[in-house]
């Protein structure tokens, strides 16, 4: 695998490290700014809704430049964006800097699946996605946990400023290593809007809002599903979140490996045992190490979907890829909001602290079955002859050429 890849992998890092460390640090930030917990959460939910808007807003305006100009544009965005946090005089400015850095997080994973893609033969691009994806996951397992310790013991604004650092190396690694590729000569936002012409590009995004999403409405609230249900301590809640990041790490390079071979079977096997892994952790929530292995299989299982869902994306809107592919990751985040917001429903509804896994699992069973449908209708178009423009079948499409 080319070394640009690390460049990736770097830069996804410290994305995933902003994204998640600010739930660990919560309480600090809340109480420096003088805010309640519920308000300080805007910086959790700011940031998703930056992803939603920012993917396709800067993926549109990034089609006049270079991929690779256009990475280390969104690195310099991110840096800037953690850096406003890391010095932010009132919680307004810390917002800012939330929705800044957030802005970057769509287009990055969005225009890098696409980039690495292209630096690979077309049997091994799932598995160069789900390497830079593996930044993504290594942040759950590493960057978190040492975050939010580095915060509690010396100050939340010294983690948003470490963060501010490992995007400078994401964005000396991007002009260091990936190739400049030159601006794409179909690439106009004409061009990237028609590839969602194409009703499996829609097909795939929902797949990915339900699918993602179920991991979502289990995790968001493992927190007192653990401590008031499976009887941990709050202090080994830490721990089991690191147990999760493992889970995840793993899943990613399993699942881009394996959709090489077979994207679809990966897929359906995928959200099928995630939907049911789901279902039993209801009932496994009640036992200590039965929860902590079901909680691991939560994140293996659900980070398995990611690479084939990515690359499906990339494959059905082949012609124009750029966009589909950055409106898919801010699909993830819609999924993680909706899951989340589900999850809080049953539970103030009185159904206890394990009932979002039941609505999980039903996310994750509808992901399923809309993946029946789209590998339905991909073999109804492979029999029909020429396919729509836009499009391709997905062991077929073209992969963007090295330069």
């Amino acid at each position: 695998m080319p070394l640009a890849l690390l460049a990736l992998a770097i830069g996804a890092f410290g994305i995933g490290t902003t994204e998640f460390v600010i739930m660990g640090v919560l309480p600090e930030v809340a109480g420096d700014f003088g805010v309640s917990i519920p308000t300080a959460g805007l910086l959790v939910s700011g940031y998703a809704l930056g992803v939603v808007l920012g993917a396709p807003l800067l993926t549109v305006l990034g089609t006049r430049v270079s991929r690779k100009k256009m990475l280390m544009f969104l690195m310099g965005l991110f840096v800037v964006g953690n850096t406003l946090s890391a010095l932010a005089p009132s919680f307004g400015v810390m917002l800012a800097g939330r929705v800044v850095a957030s802005l970057a997080h769509g287009a990055f994973f969005g225009i890098g699946s696409v980039v690495a893609a292209g630096l690979v033969a077309p049997e091994k691009k799932a598995s160069a996605i789900s390497l830079m994806f593996t930044g993504l996951t290594v942040a759950n397992v590493v960057g978190v946990p040492l975050g939010t310790y580095i915060g509690q013991a010396a100050g939340w604004r010294v983690t948003f400023a470490a963060v501010a650092v490992l995007g400078v190396a994401g964005l000396l690694g991007v002009a260091r290593l990936v190739p400049e590729t030159g601006r794409p000569e179909s690439a106009s936002v004409r061009t990237e809007l028609a590839a969602f012409r194409n009703a499996q590009v829609w097909i795939a995004m929902a797949m990915t809002v339900l699918g993602f999403g179920g991991v979502f409405a289990a995790v968001t609230y493992i927190t007192p599903m653990m401590t008031e249900v499976a009887g941990y301590s709050a202090g080994a809640v830490t721990w089991l979140l690191v147990l999760f990041g493992a889970g995840m790490f793993l899943g990613n390079l399993v699942g881009g490996r394996f959709a090489d071979r077979a994207l679809m079977p990966m897929l359906f096997t995928a959200l099928g045992a995630l939907s049911l892994t789901l279902l039993l952790f209801t009932a496994t929530a009640h036992h200590k190490v039965l929860a902590a292995i079901t909680l691991t299989l939560v994140g293996a299982l659900g980070f398995a979907t990611v690479p084939p869902l990515q690359k499906w994306v990339l494959d059905q809107a082949s012609a124009a890829p750029t966009l589909a592919s950055a409106a898919n990751i801010g699909a993830f985040n819609l999924g993680n909001a909706l899951a989340a917001w589900l999850g809080g429903v049953v539970i103030s509804a009185g159904f206890g602290y394990t009932s979002p896994n039941w609505v999980g699992a039903l996310l994750t069973g509808s992901a399923l079955l809309l993946s029946f449908l789209a590998a339905f209708l991909d073999r109804r178009t492979r029999s029909a002859g020429p396919v729509v423009a836009g499009s391709a079948p997905a062991d077929s499409a073209p992969v963007p050429a090295r330069r």
